[in-house]
């Protein structure tokens, strides 16, 4: 028998990302890596085959003849692989049901909520994973992901479904507003200490994560204070809930706290920027006729409703 002579995976999974997205550095993000990394990924992956897969322009990275020709049928076959332990499993009685989502959905939102989900059902034991980028997602050992993915990407599909576009505004304790109210005037921002989300710089993320891009659209002329940095978007809205700071926070992630008066809105609805992401509940296709997917994406698409106020678009789970 004729051994094999196969492509190193992890490249392949990295050409694809790139490509998706057109560009290192999203592609970084979304596989939770960082440029060069991915970039020597690619590198190897072009060494195998002994040819340039990408070539870049001003409007980004791009296929080669041979990249096209790769990156037909790649997808599919990534989310076949994806899918392959799904497949197993509908095999076999399931004990639970394995939920994978981001823990900053999961710490401020989904946790309020899902007790109701396992009040209902009694039977159904949920199991509970955090699952931050892309790479993880696609290793992750569950039967539903909720996912973080760019608005292009966010499409519903026959597995998977759209739950919410957000906005992205800055709250903060309400300590630190006069009487806890809007400011009447938006260039009082440039008074109030900050909390910066992510790197110097914002790579990697929207401009409605950028402070200074906030500054520039209020008319403030100074630049951004320093303020404290937070790594990540959870730990942001943790250290805005402890008066730490204005923090730019997706209308989601806030919603409860606004609603119990933890934090409050800094300016008018009107200077709300839309997030370039959204959330999708995914699932594996050979789980789509599962009961306990069904009944799980069902819920939360309502729950999902219940907080935006929109109507559901309606998308079979199978």
């Amino acid at each position: 028998m004729k051994m094999r002579t196969l492509p190193p995976f992890d490249a392949l999974v990295a050409f694809d990302t790139a490509l998706r997205h057109r560009s290192m550095t999203r592609a970084a993000t979304e596989l939770g890596m960082t440029q060069s990394a991915v970039s020597h990924r690619l590198r190897r992956l072009e060494a195998f085959v002994g040819t340039p897969l990408l070539s870049r322009s001003s409007d980004g990275l791009s296929a080669t003849p041979a990249g096209a020709e790769l990156a037909n049928g790649l997808g599919e076959l990534l989310d076949g692989l994806a899918d392959l332990r799904g497949r197993c499993r509908a095999l076999v009685a399931p004990a639970g049901l394995r939920v994978a989502v981001g823990s900053a959905l999961a710490d401020y939102w989904l946790l309020r909520r899902l007790p109701r989900f396992t009040r209902a059902h009694r039977r159904l034991e949920v199991e509970l994973g955090i699952v931050e980028n892309e790479l993880q997602a696609r290793a992750a050992d569950a039967d539903v992901q909720i996912l973080w993915q760019p608005i292009e990407a966010a499409r519903s599909t026959s597995t998977q479904r759209l739950l919410f576009h957000e906005q992205v505004f800055p709250v903060c304790a309400p300590h630190l507003l006069p009487g806890g109210r809007l400011l009447r005037d938006p260039t009082g921002l440039a008074e109030l200490p900050l909390v910066h989300k992510g790197p110097p710089g914002g790579r990697g993320q929207g401009a409605e994560w950028s402070w200074p891009v906030w500054f520039g659209r209020l008319g403030i002329e100074r630049r951004p204070p320093a303020g404290l940095r937070c790594a990540a978007l959870g730990t942001a809205i943790a250290a805005a809930l402890e008066g730490a700071g204005v923090v730019l926070a997706r209308s989601l992630l806030v919603h409860d706290a606004l609603a119990d008066g933890r934090l409050v809105r800094v300016l008018p609805a009107r200077w709300d920027m839309p997030s370039s992401k959204a959330h999708v509940v995914r699932w594996p296709a050979a789980l789509g006729a599962d009961r306990r997917v069904r009944t799980f994406v069902d819920w939360i698409s309502a729950e999902a409703r219940a907080t935006t106020g929109k109507r559901e678009v309606r998308h079979s789970a199978g």
